[in-house]
């Protein structure tokens, strides 16, 4: 793939992307679809990058888990990646992408921080510190250029996340008073692509025999999902691979994950902490967790989603099959962070929902709601 173009840029150089969007565009290279190659930008340190030119941009991927029951064990090689920048010292290489004619795509996945602006941020910083400002300023150095606009990617787990990273850079050119032509350019000549991403990255917990050596091997689940919105429908020039699925409306990809997934591990901790539980893969081989695990999904909250989202019943059944992985430790003590919260996000409006649609309480939910009050942050 070395004659390839470097057609995407891409900001954030951790696990998830490696496991994620840079191996299905490596899958999506290996078909002949020529979708190019992915410049990597590390924006905080440069251990990263620095192995990914050790490595020549080449790493394994561990893809392990359970799938349609089957034990899925096996390696990938993925070699998407032509070269890694370190943002705070290479920021003028970083800029000459950007003004690349070849670049079509900006991919990112940003830490903690994510979409949060840093006030110290100025138009001719070198980087700036924040993501939004970075983004504005390579978008500013493609307009400059006379070159057309490009489609942005945003991983990060946020619902309407091209939205509001669009909406955070048009703010940002506004007090930094950008000329109305760019402003103009980002809103109408990029496509800002709203993304769900679904997939459990992780770094292998003990070395690997069959990758020796490799310093940036990732461990994979087998399901992947990237939801990407092109609301004026098509493809919207976007590789083609089995986890790429484009939609009109993105928003039922979030609806179903955060609702079934994500609420039955929430749910799931009111069951474990009390019988001193470690992991989810410990907690649904409890036959009794299980059988009410079942019945909270399948009973309760994938009727609330019926016409909602996409196959509801069919995500449930693959929800329980993923938190089964063999190959996968799940802390319970991590789901634990942000309960609370997380509470209010994922059961509570499903409850409120199944008492309007059905005229009665949900009892299981009502259950877990009430138990959660009891549990105590890690």
């Amino acid at each position: 793939m070395g004659e390839l173009p470097e057609t995407i840029l891409q900001v954030g150089s951790g696990k998830f992307l490696r496991g994620f969007a840079d191996l299905f565009i490596h899958h999506a290279n290996q078909q002949g679809q020529r979708v190019g190659r992915v410049v990597v930008v590390q924006t905080t340190g440069e251990g990263r990058a620095n192995l990914l030119r050790q490595q020549g941009g080449r790493y394994h991927v561990l893809v392990r888990g359970l799938s349609g029951g089957a034990v899925v064990d096996r390696v990938e090689e993925s070699a998407s990646i032509s070269r890694a920048l370190v943002a705070s010292r290479q920021w003028d290489e970083v800029l000459a992408v950007a003004r690349s004619p070849d670049l079509r795509f900006l991919l990112s996945n940003t830490a903690e921080a994510g979409y949060t602006l840093d006030p110290s941020d100025r138009p001719d910083a070198a980087p700036p510190s924040s993501f939004p400002a970075k983004l504005l300023l390579l978008l500013r150095e493609r307009f400059q250029a006379g070159l057309p606009g490009v489609t942005i990617l945003p991983c990060e787990l946020f619902e309407h996340n091209a939205d509001t990273l669009r909406g955070i850079v048009l703010q940002l050119a506004d007090q930094w008073k950008e000329p109305e032509a760019l402003k103009d350019w980002v809103r109408e000549q990029c496509a800002w692509r709203n993304c769900l991403v679904d997939r459990i990255v992780t770094v292998p917990s003990e070395p690997d025999p069959r990758v020796p050596g490799d310093a940036l091997v990732v461990a994979v689940e087998p399901y992947a999902l990237w939801a990407i919105e092109v609301r004026e429908g098509g493809d919207g020039g976007l590789p083609r691979h089995p986890a790429i699925q484009v939609t009109t409306d993105v928003q039922p990809f979030f609806l179903r994950k955060v609702r079934i997934l994500n609420a039955a591990h929430t749910a799931l901790v009111t069951k474990a902490v009390p019988r001193g539980i470690a992991t989810v893969r410990e907690a649904v081989s409890d036959p009794e967790i299980e059988a009410w695990l079942k019945r909270l999904l399948f009973d309760e909250i994938v009727p609330v989603l019926r016409g909602r989202a996409e196959e509801p019943e069919a995500f449930a059944e693959q929800t329980l099959e993923r938190f089964r992985n063999p190959f996968l430790v799940h802390k319970v003590s991590d789901i634990l962070v942000y309960h609370e919260q997380k509470v209010r996000i994922r059961l509570v409006p499903t409850r409120a929902e199944f008492a309007e649609k059905f005229g009665r309480m949900p009892p299981l939910l009502d259950e877990a709601i009430a138990a959660s009050a009891s549990l105590s942050p890690p």
